[in-house]
């Protein structure tokens, strides 16, 4: 597990490909690598890959599979380009952002990159499909960092996020522009109680599912919204 607060930025020193599998070398900046062993896992701009080799005290290889590759940004990388990494959580860790799996869903354009004074926004466009887990708000994992969802716009596919100087001192976002590529991982909890909710609807209503859908959006809703104010009421119960 991941607690979604990126810890450093790393440099990919050299890619090879064998049978299918890509290696990455990736070099850390000093003291990263204390302590860690052959099979503990790094996110790699939010990828959750095992360590396979340690080269040095800073230099570390890792395999990557075909699927990692299909899925994520990996495939696109090349040699010395920056990626944010993190070191997987130990037991009772602060969970700064919310916990990751580093497994990702999928990967999403960058539509726009605005900058006022220190104040940076970057707007994200994401596959239709996927839009029904992104609230304002909420929670979501981009290349590895845990953060906050600012504007969604459902019908043209797209949220907002906007990130503090530190966020981006620690990260490599600012190495992003329009038409880059990010890794996107959901936060499971609003995954689970949507499809859930979603089910139950469609279980009870059935043939009058598209009658209650066209009845919500004449009221600017949808299920989706139903699944996010169920999540919110659950979120709100735990904590008191």
């Amino acid at each position: 597990m991941f607690t979604g607060i990126i810890q450093s930025v790393g440099l990919i020193s050299s890619i090879s490909d064998h049978q299918g599998i890509r290696t990455f070398d990736i070099e850390f900046e000093p003291g990263f690598c204390n302590g860690l062993e052959i099979g503990a896992s790094v996110a790699v701009d939010g990828v959750c890959l095992t360590v396979t080799e340690i080269v040095t005290a800073t230099k570390v290889k890792f395999d990557v599979m075909l699927k990692s590759l299909e899925i994520t940004t990996l495939s696109e990388y090349r040699q010395n380009q920056s990626v944010n990494v993190e070191r997987a959580a130990k037991d009772g860790a602060e969970i700064g952002g919310h916990p990751l799996s580093g497994h990702i869903d999928f990967k999403a354009s960058v539509l726009d990159v605005q900058q006022i004074d220190d104040n940076y926004r970057v707007r994200i466009s994401v596959p239709r499909e996927w839009m029904k887990y992104i609230f304002p708000k909420g929670y979501i994992a981009l290349n590895g960092a845990s953060l906050t969802v600012s504007d969604v716009n459902k019908n043209e596919s797209w949220f907002d996020v906007w990130l503090i100087p530190e966020t981006r001192r620690m990260t490599t976002f600012e190495q992003k522009q329009n038409g880059s590529h990010i890794n996107i991982e959901i936060e499971r909890g609003t995954q689970v109680v949507v499809d859930t909710v979603r089910d139950a609807i469609d279980e009870k209503m059935g043939a009058l599912m598209p009658l209650f859908e066209r009845f919500l959006a004449a009221n600017n809703t949808d299920i989706e919204s139903i699944g996010q104010a169920a999540q919110t009421a659950l979120s709100k119960q735990n904590h008191s």
